[in-house]
Formats: structure tokens, C-alpha cells, sequence
């Protein structure tokens, strides 16, 4: 099968969270879950808070439901949404 280019937006809780340790972490999830060449931006929000940016490859035929799940539950992440999925060719 297939893959999609996927890209996913993980707001922090504060300004003063370490992102590296949520990229630690994020990385971690996205190769146990099949996610291939994670690729990590910083985007800056308001008054120093930064969102964190992953671009990614993921098998067409699985779910991304278990991806975010994952993803939300690491410590000090606000939120977690998709924000673009493209078929990769």
C-alpha cells in the first residue's frame, strides 16, 4: 500500500516547556506507531509560546486516531491536531 505525508501541530502547555523533550518523546511514538522520517519545526504563537510542527510519512491503511491519542498524553502537551494529510506518491 500507499503512504501519506502527514503533518501535525502539538501546542505545548506554557512558554517555559522544554519542546526538546516533547520532540524526545514525540519521535519515540511516531517509530513505534510506523510513522517514518520525522521531520520537527517550531512554529512561533504568542508572547514565546512556540508550537511544535512534525512532518511525517505513515502507511495509508492505518488509523491516525492512535498517533494522536499517543501523542496528547505526553507530559506538559496542550493539545495535539492534524493539520494537513497528504497522499504521498
Amino acid at each position: 500500500m500507499g503512504s501519506v505525508n502527514v503533518r501535525i501541530k502539538i501546542m505545548p502547555s506554557s512558554p517555559s516547556t522544554n519542546l526538546n523533550k516533547i520532540k524526545d518523546e514525540a519521535r519515540k511514538v511516531l517509530e513505534k506507531e510506523g510513522g517514518k522520517g520525522s521531520m520537527f519545526e517550531e512554529e512561533p504563537i504568542a508572547f514565546g509560546l512556540k508550537a511544535i510542527i512534525i512532518t511525517f510519512l505513515y502507511p495509508e491503511e492505518k488509523e491516525l486516531e492512535s498517533v494522536e491519542m499517543h501523542l496528547a498524553k505526553i507530559q506538559e502537551v496542550n493539545s495535539v491536531q492534524i493539520i494537513d494529510m497528504r497522499r504521498a506518491l
